[in-house]
């Protein structure tokens, strides 16, 4: 049978695409791009512990004295200058400064200041890098962190795990190679898919995400009355329609269906195993707390951040909420600390207890931090505070990151940068460094441009890399 020019080609780039995808035994691999990384990593994994809300900067880590000297006081028009305001205070007349009303201490050999609100951070200070001058241009929650998870405001573009798993590819054959969780914290923002999803690039890079309970995964689990052997069967015959389809259109998403297939059938096996934290001594507990014993809390989530990590998962994206506070800070923010302090701690001391903090990178931060001037009434007992995104604080920790830095400063208000600002698009080409990967050189071609986490922007923050 004669083939035509176009079946030829869309015939030999299907095969092409899959023989890349599966292994010699059929497996679904999943290498990287052969450039990288560019030189030798820091880090081989990244577990990113995002705060969706906005946490304060200045009730944790931006401590600023001088805000009891101004208590009350309108923030002067020069410190503000022509910001925008949000929907939420754009039609205040005045703009009352409130000092935090939780205390700070300088912590470790460092001396770090930590809020009181933060005990456990406190005592690990010393092995994290506070980033007091992180930087976005957003002031509303959804386009702050889709910038901050995907280089840009509108949705669309490749999450940050999506780009890492497209640039390195996996480290393990049975479990994917970016995973999402999401905490259940009982309120805050929402969290769309699209927030680690591929956009552009081929979808086996998207995030899995994982749920609590007996089905971390949805239809994971074959069918009552559908036994393992009949799922590999299907899966058998499946394949072989899919590949005579990859072979006809050379589609890449056909190829990357059979391999999504595959993994799938393979973690049916290794998320069981994965998310059964029996087999856990009872120090584990004692150092994550017990509600790392209730799936779906943070902690939790932490314990099997490192689990995955373990088993060489290489994009690790925890998601936990509610840091939205424009009224009630001083009652809702401890609760949400207390969510997650301990948990962040115990994830620092387990994997470096474990040797696994020195080629891991750990994140902690928000979308933006908060303002210093009140959202709404000021009394004796009561605040809130507004959207920020001139100045907030991210820490990091691990793989390719100094330890123990305060890296860049604000003004006495804690609303302008004087020293070392570091944007958006600065901290993901730090974390993408940190992985060996040159952050301009990570691209792919979309409707005719080079498309890159970073966008046009970044530098890597060079003072704080060990």
């Amino acid at each position: 049978m004669s083939l035509t020019r176009r079946a030829l080609l869309g015939k030999s780039t299907g095969l092409a695409a899959l023989a890349t995808l599966l292994g010699r035994d059929g497996l679904a691999k999943q290498p990287g791009l052969s450039s990288f990384p560019n030189f030798a990593p820091k880090a081989k994994r990244v577990i990113y512990l995002f705060q969706s809300g906005g946490p304060s900067q200045l009730e944790l880590f931006d401590y600023k004295p001088r805000l009891t000297e101004f208590q009350g006081q309108d923030l002067p028009d020069s410190v503000r200058g022509t910001q925008r305001l949000t929907g939420m205070s754009s039609s205040q007349t005045n703009f009352p400064v409130v000092p935090s009303k939780f205390a700070f201490q300088q912590r470790g050999q460092s001396g770090a200041w930590v809020s009181d609100l933060m005990p456990y951070t406190a005592k690990v200070a010393d092995r994290l890098t506070f980033l007091k001058t992180v930087n976005t241009e957003e002031i509303n929650h959804d386009p702050a962190v889709t910038m901050l998870q995907t280089g840009f405001r509108l949705g669309g573009r490749p999450s940050m795990g999506a780009w890492v798993s497209y640039g390195l590819g996996c480290e393990t054959d049975d479990l994917p190679a970016f995973v999402v969780m999401i905490s259940n914290s009982g309120g805050g923002q929402p969290l769309y898919d699209r927030l680690w999803g591929s956009g552009f690039l081929p979808s086996r890079y998207q995030g899995v995400k994982f749920r609590a309970g007996a089905d971390p995964v949805l239809y994971l689990s074959n069918p009552q009355g559908f036994s393992t052997e009949n799922r590999r069967s299907y899966l058998d015959s499946l394949s072989e329609l899919n590949q005579i389809t990859a072979g006809e259109f050379g589609d890449p998403e056909t190829s990357a269906r059979i391999a999504q297939y595959e993994m799938a059938f393979r973690m049916q096996k290794s998320v069981p195993e994965l998310t059964d934290v029996k087999s856990e001594p009872e120090h584990t507990f004692e150092l994550y707390g017990e509600d790392a014993r209730k799936p779906g809390t943070f902690a939790a989530n932490c314990l099997l951040a490192r689990r995955l990590a373990e088993r060489g998962v290489r994009f690790i994206q925890l998601y936990h909420r509610d840091w939205d506070h424009h009224g009630g800070l001083p009652a809702g923010l401890p609760k949400r600390c207390k969510d997650v302090d301990r948990a962040s701690a115990a994830l620092i001391s387990d994997l470096t207890q474990r040797g696994m903090l020195e080629d891991t990178l750990v994140v902690w931060g928000g979308e933006f931090g908060r303002t210093v001037y009140c959202q709404g009434r000021l009394t004796a007992t009561d605040y809130g505070r507004d959207h920020h995104g001139r100045c907030f604080t991210v820490w990091m920790a691990g793989g390719g990151i100094k330890p123990g830095l305060s890296y860049g400063e604000t003004d006495d208000y804690g609303y302008n940068i004087v020293k070392d600002p570091v944007h958006v698009h600065d901290l993901q080409a730090t974390i993408l460094h940190c992985l060996g990967i040159q952050h301009d050189k990570l691209t792919y071609r979309f409707q005719g441009r080079d498309f890159r986490l970073t966008d046009v922007e970044g530098n890597v923050v060079k003072a704080i890399l060990s």
